[in-house]
């Protein structure tokens, strides 16, 4: 007897269509991510979240991501990858291409979040950017893993050529942007909040 999920197709019998999208997504941007799904209704599109402290180790993340689509593909109709580059060196997307599957464009999530167009003709190679994850978690993120929190003494080697901290903030809220004001002090620059919504991880996931 064939099951009742299988059906006749080009190659044979394989499982019926669900209609259903798996998103692997960095966990930096699980909230985003929920927070999207829910305000959109996109309910065909389910979310597995790989750990955000690959990010310190970016040679985790292309390794990362095709086990996880090796091990859910045959039960999703199709996979999208919600990384951009992030400092895999154009490794993660030659990997999804292998894998056949697409993933966010851009060089990594303060690009996306601004827009990649938009972040490019800035060209601000002085400013260090938080989103709200990163001033949720700066300490576990930036300060410790740099040592600040042992060897404060490093802050102006580490910083020195930096000149502001843009905080590209994804939502309204006056406790975020405090810390986020917070952080810049601490680092010994010039704070500046940039409203950016979503940006282009929107626009690539209203497109599933």
């Amino acid at each position: 007897m064939i099951p009742s999920d299988t059906v006749l197709t080009e190659d044979g019998l394989g499982p019926a269509k669900t209609g259903r999208i798996l998103l692997i997504a960095c966990g930096a941007l699980a909230r985003e991510i929920v927070d999207l799904k829910e305000a959109n209704g996109w309910t065909h599109l389910d979310l597995t979240c790989l750990p955000a402290k690959y990010h310190l180790w970016p040679d985790k993340i292309t390794v990362a991501v095709t086990e996880a689509v090796e091990k859910h593909r045959d039960a999703y109709d199709d996979i999208f990858i919600v990384y951009a580059d992030c400092g895999t060196g154009g490794g993660l997307e030659a990997r999804c291409a292998e894998l056949g599957v697409q993933m966010i464009p851009g060089p990594h999530c303060y690009s996306f979040f601004e827009g990649n167009e938009t972040f490019a003709a800035r060209d601000e190679f002085t400013a260090f950017f938080l989103t709200d994850f990163l001033v949720r978690q700066f300490d576990a993120f930036v300060w410790k893993p740099m040592g600040l929190d042992r060897h404060p003494e490093l802050r102006d080697m580490y910083f020195g050529n930096y000149e502001k901290l843009v905080y590209q903030a994804q939502t309204d809220d006056p406790a975020l942007d405090e810390k986020a004001r917070d952080c810049a002090a601490r680092l010994g620059l010039k704070f500046e909040r940039r409203f950016t919504g979503y940006g282009d991880l929107k626009t690539a996931l209203a497109a599933l």
